[in-house]
């Protein structure tokens, strides 16, 4: 049967065009160490954690891309390292939420929060070396959180850092 339908003929061209152009397409091709990329905060200026202060709470955003698919861990292991830049020697961990593995074998990408209230001790003012003090001299104190992550095999991701984060000292 033949088909003078030139309508019919420009469908059938689009399809093929199409079948074409999604036959080529390949899915991403991700490096096995993890990768991110810093996104933002949501709000840059925070109270300090304390009896008196109101609730509030740091979301730091940032997306991620890992090869083999291998993010969080199995076990109580902690795999999101923040680092206060006041006190670089005391890293805050976190724990990636579970991820199935399975399909993620090509490779996987997403976003992270990191939700941080403002409970004494989780966010506080550096005064004259004393954490979490309220000061009649200091309204307020800055600084920012670098970031990594670690994948199951143990890969180190690279290095990201936050804009200024401004903490109220009440």
């Amino acid at each position: 049967m033949q088909i003078n339908n030139p309508f019919f003929a420009i469908i059938a061209a689009v399809l093929v065009l199409l079948t074409s152009v999604f036959s080529c397409v390949k899915p991403p091709q991700f490096p096995v160490e993890p990768r991110i990329t810093y996104v933002g905060v949501d709000n840059p200026q925070v109270f300090q954690g304390s009896a008196t202060a109101p609730s509030d709470t740091l979301s730091i955003r940032f997306s991620f891309t890992d090869g083999d698919g291998d993010l969080s861990l199995a076990d109580d292991s902690v795999d999101i390292f923040l680092v206060d830049s006041r006190v670089p020697q005391f890293p805050i961990t976190y724990r990636i939420p579970s991820i199935n593995p399975e399909g993620a074998s090509n490779g996987i990408e997403g976003d992270i929060w990191v939700n941080i209230p403002n409970k004494p001790l989780n966010i506080c003012c550096y005064i004259n070396g004393q954490a979490c003090a309220a000061s009649q001299t200091q309204a307020v104190d800055t600084f920012s959180y670098s970031i990594q992550i670690r994948d199951r095999a143990g890969n180190l991701s690279n290095i990201i850092r936050t804009e200024k984060i401004t903490v109220l000292c009440l």
